[in-house]
């Protein structure tokens, strides 16, 4: 369950680090009753980050395919990987 806070709980700061880290999802702050920033420890950050790159990735993948509807045989693209990069 999502935490919600008033920006007045920013004032305990080692509270609501040690509260983003142990639930590791972000803190809502809300001002005069509406949300108005997101906490979050770095760790939680970088990973949704990266979740974010990988569902990109995904979509170009899907979208290119979409496109010509080309599909490369795994040993194929990998072996191409390896000799345009460690020659």
């Amino acid at each position: 369950m999502p935490q919600i806070r008033p920006i007045t709980d920013l004032r305990n700061t080692t509270e609501i680090s040690e509260l983003c880290h142990a639930k590791h999802e972000p803190v809502f702050i809300t001002k005069n009753g509406y949300g108005d920033l997101v906490v979050m420890s770095i760790e939680a950050y970088e990973e949704m980050l990266e979740t974010a790159r990988t569902d990109a990735a995904i979509n170009e993948a899907e979208r290119e395919f979409a496109a010509d509807g080309e599909l490369m045989d795994a040993r194929a693209a990998l072996s191409s990987l390896r000799r345009k990069h460690f020659g």
